[in-house]
């Protein structure tokens, strides 16, 4: 059954929200649940699409995994197969962070290429160049991948980039080594420190998360726990970005305004008063924006390119001009058009777009062309005059729970239509 979102604008937001488990902690916690013998409980953990394609790669190896509520209970401890199939592989890019829990734990994996949004060449390189230091043998033949390791064994690994995925698949891949790791040049995201606290719950020891070294002791014998994700901080920047798009005074309960200061600064630039208070983050907009100093995307400290396309409609109808630079991947202005027939004026050359704010915009049919894209129309229907229809939210459905829901805590006038 098809569905889409209705969304009638130019109604400001109020009111108080408890922002979801975060997308990109739960997703490699799952696979970690891989290494923990013995039952872990998520609490709150997020029912997204991603989360459901993960619990049935989990069931697919042959683990338990069942919903109590808004808690997942995981249990890996029959899991008896090590191959993940081209099918379950292509639902999503991260289900490539299975191959290092896998191959810790089984001793080979045999996997596909991974699928998901299409926002250009994401190679998992970096991933293999570091298994393949760990111990690991890796064939590639006709888009899948076989990996056998007899033993692996812990050893300094130095990261041309600092890859998210990278430094995840390496810190599971090294519980599983003999002796000490030292991932350098590691990616410094505050989801990787999240996935440390998890493994460091299940009885690992892995220190460093959120600095440029992370090191893991192999070799411990994880075990089962419980455990909530922290908050997803790039769903709390598509809700402030809703409230300077719309107007109006929210509050994002358990957000943590260090983990989105750039987010933030950029906000207050275009006229917002932001507090954080150690519980959450007050946000208070007025209409009209200002335009603000160019956006550059980069790794975590820097502006996250995930949030580049909700901050592009939050200023849609600023005073002024306003330079995004995408430095990340290349086709993440794929929501550009969508936005344009909504009435914004955005120009984009390669990777700089430059958006120029106008009087108003006009509801319209849009379709979404990747997670944060979808996002970032939502975010500008609510300042557009009429009604909106957004289509193949699918995408959005990915990476939030429930935008609906929580847009229609916030006041917004939003629903979500069925269609047969």
């Amino acid at each position: 059954m098809m569905s889409h979102l209705l969304i009638r604008g130019g109604v400001p937001l109020r009111g108080d929200l408890t922002v979801q488990g975060a997308k990109n902690s739960v997703l490699p916690i799952l696979a970690a649940t891989i290494l923990a013998r013995g039952q872990v409980v998520l609490r709150a953990c997020p029912a997204l699409r991603d989360v459901d394609a993960s619990v049935r790669i989990l069931q697919s190896l042959g683990c338990s995994a069942r919903w109590e509520g808004a808690d997942l209970l995981v249990d890996t401890a029959g899991m008896d197969r090590c191959e993940i199939s081209d099918t379950l592989m292509r639902e999503m890019r991260s289900s490539a962070i299975f191959l290092g829990a896998i191959l810790a734990r089984c001793g080979r994996a045999d996997i596909s290429a991974p699928g998901g949004c299409e926002l250009g060449p994401r190679p998992i390189d970096l991933h293999l160049a570091g298994l393949r230091e760990l111990g690991a043998r890796i064939r590639e033949r006709g888009g899948f991948l076989h990996c056998t390791a007899e033993r692996l064994t812990g050893r300094e690994i130095v990261l041309s980039l600092p890859s998210v995925g990278a430094t995840e698949n390496l810190m599971l891949a090294a519980c599983g080594a003999e002796g000490i790791t030292v991932i350098s040049n590691a990616a410094r995201e505050p989801e990787i420190e999240d996935l440390q606290n998890f493994l460091n719950a299940c009885g690992g020891e892995v220190s460093g998360a959120g600095t440029s070294t992370v090191t893991v002791r192999g070799g411990k014998a994880l075990h089962g726990c419980e455990y909530r994700c922290m908050p997803d901080r790039i769903v709390a920047a598509t809700y402030l970005c809703a409230a300077a798009s719309a107007g109006g005074d929210i509050y994002l309960r358990g957000v943590r305004e260090s983990q989105l200061a750039t987010v933030t600064a950029a906000l207050r630039q275009g006229g917002c008063e932001i507090r954080g208070d150690g519980e959450g983050i007050s946000c208070t907009c007025r209409w009209p924006m200002k335009a603000i100093r160019p956006v550059r995307t980069a790794p975590y400290p820097g502006f996250p390119t995930d949030a580049q396309a909700v901050l592009m409609a939050a200023l849609l109808k600023s005073r002024g001009a306003t330079v995004f630079e995408e430095t990340i991947f290349e086709n993440r202005y794929r929501h550009v058009d969508e936005l344009v027939r909504m009435g914004a004026d955005i120009r984009v050359s390669g990777r700089t777009a430059v958006v120029s704010g106008v009087e108003a915009l006009s509801g319209a049919d849009v379709h979404c062309t990747d997670l944060r894209g979808g996002a970032a129309l939502c975010v500008a229907a609510l300042a557009a005059e009429g009604e909106s229809r957004i289509f193949e939210i699918g995408h959005i459905d990915r990476g939030y729970a429930s935008i609906e829901g929580d847009l229609t805590v916030l006041g917004a006038q939003i629903i979500r239509v069925k269609q047969e």
